[in-house]
């Protein structure tokens, strides 16, 4: 993409603020002027704001951590959800899991509860189930899905937050700042901007100006990630080019440690007993869940 031009920005509605009584003073040096009892936004420092927070983004894609998108307004939705899945970065749009950053573990359980009953489907345990039970386990995984499938690849904590709307998603707002995880975020009038760490001075109501200022974001988060898979292909490319006697050796070593009393270590009874595990572990989760409705 070209450089970002003020024009576009104003076409999209960028620059209208909220009402001036409901400003907050410490947004003051990023508004222009008052119109008509509304704060108009400086988008001159939008620009820059927005070259500013591209520029940490791509660094932090290129680090291989992940940026997590929170957006759960009506009219941000759709454009952060599909706007994330574009350049695969986890997103969180329908409500925020209390916890879903101060107590990931649990939050990971959840999203391996999923794997679990998709494993259960597959080797046929499933239908080892009553009738009801399997209606009540299809009913846990949609639940689960809907929450947490954006985020079932991120294993471990995101690389950064990117917000719109920091008073409605002031749960992880204060979350990630517990965690010192960077906050980068769209900023409107009547919010604080020292909650977060990138400001982008912006109209976060309406769908046109979410849509903009994430147009202008994702391409440098792509810019990352692809620096990165060049890194990894320049990296495969090495190991290819190391001598063929130190490849035999490693391989040699390895075979030695992996005897073959080894393999026979996983015995069949082991194997049921861990299926009957995950079994039992979601017909409880699947009582739990029925008994709280």
């Amino acid at each position: 993409m070209g450089k970002l031009e003020v024009k576009e920005l104003l076409d999209a509605g960028v620059h209208f603020g909220h009402l001036t009584r409901k400003w907050n003073p410490n947004m003051a040096p990023y508004i222009y002027m008052e119109r008509n009892g509304i704060h108009i936004i400086n988008l001159y420092k939008t620009v820059a704001k927005i070259d500013e927070a591209a520029e940490a983004l791509k660094k932090i894609a290129a680090s291989g951590r992940k940026i997590l998108f929170v957006a759960t307004k009506k009219q941000a939705k759709e454009i952060v959800a599909e706007a994330a899945s574009k350049v695969n970065m986890p997103y969180i749009t329908e409500r925020w899991p209390g916890g879903m950053l101060t107590n990931f573990v649990t939050i990971r359980k959840a999203v391996k509860k999923m794997a679990a009953i998709d494993r259960m489907k597959k080797d046929g345990t499933f239908n080892t189930l009553s009738k009801k039970e399997r209606l009540q386990t299809d009913r846990l995984r949609e639940k689960l899905e809907k929450n947490l499938g954006s985020i079932s690849d991120m294993t471990r904590l995101p690389g950064a937050l990117f917000v719109v709307d920091i008073i409605r998603e002031h749960i992880a707002i204060k979350e990630a700042q517990k965690l010192n995880i960077p906050i980068f975020a769209m900023v409107d009038t009547n919010s604080d901007p020292r909650e977060v760490e990138y400001v982008i001075p912006s109209n976060d109501d309406a769908s046109k100006s979410i849509f903009k200022i994430l147009e202008n974001i994702t391409p440098s988060i792509q810019e990352g990630l692809a620096e990165r898979n060049s890194e990894k292909e320049n990296g495969k490319e090495e190991t290819k080019t190391s001598k063929p006697e130190v490849k035999a050796e490693v391989k040699a070593e390895v075979k030695a440690e992996v005897k073959p009393e080894v393999k026979a270590e996983v015995k069949p009874e082991v194997k049921a007993e861990v299926k009957a595990e995950v079994k039992a572990e979601v017909k409880a989760e699947v009582k739990a869940e029925s008994k709280s409705e």
